[in-house]
């Protein structure tokens, strides 16, 4: 038989297509197209639950999808997953236009890689099916914060005003609102400013190009105003014509100005401290249920207007939760009212020079002081134990380090700790087992330092744990460890006088930003 005739035969007989695809022999000659199989979606909480397969599905069918991707041993998932909830509960009652889902990262490497997840939990979200360049939420892991940050994404990041009372209503609602003023709303300046609403979160905002309003405001110019119900209840930003409204000057201007003037330390603040982008924080420290005390809070006040933008004051009652906020600054309860100045970027720390009586005078001159540099900073510092030196871990602090790290005729590694990290006391065994097996070397000294109590002029600690290797000699050589935090790998690193083995791979540190307290955006956990 002529082999070109074979497919023609076979097309004849029924077989179709090519190898494994056909129907079993006996079947049906003709092959019907298959009907798309559906996978069904699970939910959780409100949560639509996917995969690889079903992300697909959920993109195709919803046109706005935010995405958690998350692990199901991480303890920040853990937290945010009421939060996640709620902001969907919140959605779906208003009926916005906006889904919510997760992915566990871990059961789907494939997506992970895809887009870019790092750590847990991340939280990209998609619109208009378009899974190549998802957006990524940085923001607060509140419910009602993530629900409004999509609000700003499926409709209006700020309301158009018309009238003084449409003005008025949206003034009355809220202790803060942004109104941007703009002649010509097709203008470039006016998309700049959109763009900012929609991730303002803790402002409302409103634009508007009617006449009266720039009339009634005494606005001459393209301008956005913040107003607010406390301090100087105005703050104005004028919009350069010839160089158009920068977003980092605009936002920079919004943070400045919605920062009361003199703000409460508490757990509902401090993220807005923090997020500040000030550098220089002054802290007055009083006893707020002493009569005398609370007064002080006025003079502290009238100091505060020449400084805004540059020093954001703040006021910690020592008679509250906040011992924490004490000991960072090696301070004790009784010694309320006290100033102290710090530098946010440097973390150094300015105390005022002998006794000072609390007045708006003396403020701004210790502000002026330490800005023109005329006070040196100083550290903190933990007295010497007694025996310090007894136990084959040796304990310092800033008043015994140099001595002991920079001997000439010693090889010291020293862990820098502090009391709450866990990765610390992950590996505190390891390290009191090091410690055992060198006791007898009285060349090696294995010892550790509480970063949060103690500070050191040579450099500063960015992370916990963080371990550094002093060997003998004179010339003050400082070898930071990277690797991996066991005894086996320690004693490799010893023997070697302070070689880095290649192989182990470094291990994960909590930075001092992340432990700031109540950090805005809140730590992801590494994968």
């Amino acid at each position: 038989m002529d082999d070109r005739l074979l497919p023609v035969l076979l097309l004849l007989l029924g077989v179709s297509g090519s190898w494994g695809q056909g129907e079993e022999p006996g079947g049906p000659s003709e092959v019907l197209p298959e009907e798309p199989i559906e996978e069904e979606v699970p939910k959780e909480d409100g949560i639509l639950v996917l995969n690889y397969q079903t992300l697909s599905l959920a993109l195709q069918e919803h046109s706005a999808l935010m995405v958690e991707f998350y692990a199901p041993w991480c303890g920040h998932c853990k937290a945010l997953a009421p939060e996640y909830s709620k902001a969907a509960a919140l959605l779906a009652a208003e009926s916005a236009a906006v889904t919510l889902a997760k992915v566990d990262g871990p059961a789907e490497p494939e997506l992970t890689k895809e887009f870019g997840v790092v750590g847990y939990p991340t939280l990209k979200f998609f619109q208009n099916g378009n899974r190549t360049n998802p957006e990524e939420y940085v923001g607060p892991k509140k419910g009602e914060d993530i629900a409004e940050w999509l609000r700003r994404r499926v409709g209006p990041s700020a309301t158009r005003l018309e009238d003084e009372e449409g003005v008025q209503a949206l003034m009355a609602r809220w202790d803060m609102v942004v109104i941007g003023f703009f002649q010509d709303l097709q203008e470039e300046d006016v998309a700049t400013f959109l763009a900012l609403a929609k991730d303002a979160l803790d402002m409302t905002f409103g634009f508007t190009d009617q006449p009266q309003l720039f009339e009634k405001f005494g606005l001459t110019k393209d301008t956005v105003v913040l107003f607010k119900k406390f301090d100087e209840g105005r703050a104005d930003f004028p919009v350069d014509k010839a160089t158009g409204l920068d977003l980092g000057d605009l936002s920079r201007f919004l943070v400045t100005h919605s920062m009361h003037l003199v703000t409460e330390f508490n757990s509902q603040t401090s993220p807005k401290i923090f997020a500040a982008r000030i550098l220089n924080h002054l802290l007055l420290f009083v006893n707020w249920t002493l009569a005398q005390h609370r007064e002080l809070l006025t003079d502290f006040r009238e100091a505060a207007p020449p400084f805004r933008g540059q020093v954001l004051f703040v006021m910690v009652d020592v008679a509250a939760d906040n011992s924490h906020v004490l000991n960072y600054f090696g301070l004790k309860a009784e010694e309320a009212p006290t100033l102290r100045l710090i530098n946010v970027e440097t973390t150094k720390k300015y105390a005022p020079t002998g006794e000072i009586t609390i007045t708006a005078a003396s403020v701004a001159a210790f502000c002026h002081a330490v800005l023109h540099g005329e006070i040196k900073h100083y550290l903190l510092s933990q007295e010497i134990p007694p025996d310090w030196d007894q136990g084959p871990v040796k304990t310092l602090v800033g008043k015994n380090f140099e001595q002991v790290a920079f001997d000439e005729t010693k090889n010291v590694f020293v862990k820098f700790y502090a009391p709450w990290c866990s990765h610390c006391k992950e590996m505190a065994s390891a390290w009191e087992a090091l410690a055992e097996k060198y006791r007898d070397r009285e060349d090696i000294v294995i010892a550790e330092l509480d970063a949060t109590a103690n500070e050191l002029e040579a450099f500063s600690v960015h992370g916990y744990p963080t371990l550094k290797f002093f060997p003998a000699g004179p010339d003050r050589k400082v070898i930071e460890y990277k690797s991996t935090r066991d005894l086996e790998t320690f004693s490799k690193f010893l023997d070697s006088g302070g070689d880095l083995p290649k192989e182990e791979p470094k291990e994960p540190a909590v930075s001092t930003q992340e432990a700031q307290a109540n950090s805005t955006l809140g730590p992801k956990e590494e994968l």
